[in-house]
């Protein structure tokens, strides 16, 4: 299949928004990783990468027929992605952003905390300079009632709810 055709599938599977993407992150049995009751599995790091980067088409199609039986995405991967794509790949903010949408918008994939992770989002557009990574941590602090966020980071101590130390 065509590199473009690629990243059309991707780009239209990350457009059809299911409903349990929709503002809310899938409830899971088991808080400690267990099973949820629809047979989602996880995904690593390597394959978010492949879903945005495209640069290796037997794994784009791997990560593709994984992911469409549906796939949680955790914290640490999205965090984990985001540094990949802006290091190894030299996605600016604006594509770490775009990539982030996409993900959180695909109907295969369910991120964790998806709301946080939308704020966390919405944070990093105003403010990108910061990361996405450390507009993560601040935004799951929040959500889980635990701020002040302490941290040394002079532009993410700007910010609601995080202290300098």
């Amino acid at each position: 299949m065509p590199a473009d055709t690629h990243q059309r599938t991707f780009i239209e599977r990350c457009s059809r928004v299911s409903d349990r993407n929709r503002g809310r992150s899938r409830t899971l049995r088991k808080e400690s990783g267990g099973t949820s009751e629809d047979g989602v599995r996880a995904v690593d790091t390597n394959v978010l990468v492949r879903l945005v980067t495209r640069d290796d088409v037997k794994q784009v199609a791997a990560a593709e027929a994984f992911v469409t039986k549906g796939a949680w995405v955790p914290h640490l991967v999205l965090a984990e992605a985001t540094w990949v794509l802006s290091a190894v790949y030299d996605l600016d903010a604006a594509g770490i952003a775009t990539a982030v949408e996409m993900f959180l918008s695909h109907q295969d994939l369910t991120l964790q905390d998806s709301d946080a992770v939308a704020a966390a989002l919405a944070r990093f557009r105003t403010k990108p300079s910061l990361g996405f990574s450390d507009c993560l941590v601040l935004e799951v602090a929040r959500k889980a009632g635990n701020l002040a966020l302490g941290t040394f980071d002079r532009q993410l101590a700007t910010l609601n709810g995080a202290q300098r130390l």
